[in-house]
């Protein structure tokens, strides 16, 4: 379970890195702008995965701050949303690689952002958190899409395994 993790912790960088980089292409006004999705547009999306993330590693590490709305705009600008992704990442990477099998089995007491208590393996939620921001990922990639990235980045797994290290 631990080397799968870990190699969807370095698809979650790859990933990100490579969505990071086609908005960073986009103009201001439509990075911001409310295309219909779920968070409204590219800047919504990409902060309620920082949040997400940022709750997740709280309760997974009892360290870090983040806000209590899932909607919440935690930085109000690609370049600073960007370095933020960029640390949290690395941060994820080390916290999966610092674990062992037997930890990844062991049960996580947590509460929901409304406050409800439940239990689950932390390797499940660590599962849950990739898949998670692979969901809203496909999103921003839809979005980027809407917005007129010509050719949006493949986000395809095989994609990071097949490139040279």
């Amino acid at each position: 379970m631990k080397a799968h993790l870990q190699t969807m912790a370095r698809y979650n960088a790859w990933a990100n890195a490579r969505v990071y980089g086609a908005a960073a292409e986009l103009a201001d006004e439509a990075y911001r702008r409310d295309v219909g999705a779920f968070f409204g547009s590219l800047h919504g999306t990409l902060n309620h995965l920082m949040v997400t993330d940022r709750i997740w590693m709280r309760r997974f590490t009892g360290e870090g701050d983040h806000p209590a709305r899932l909607d919440a705009i935690m930085f109000d600008d690609l370049e600073s949303l960007a370095a933020a992704r960029r640390v949290e990442d690395a941060r994820i990477r080390r916290y999966v690689d610092a674990l062992t099998e037997q930890r990844l089995h062991a049960d996580l007491d947590y509460r929901t952002t409304k406050g409800v208590a439940h239990r689950n393996p932390l390797g499940q939620l660590l599962a849950h958190l990739f898949n998670h921001q692979t969901h809203h990922r496909g999103q921003a990639h839809g979005i980027l899409t809407a917005l007129g990235v010509a050719q949006p980045p493949s986000l395809d797994l095989l994609g990071m395994i097949r490139e040279p290290n």
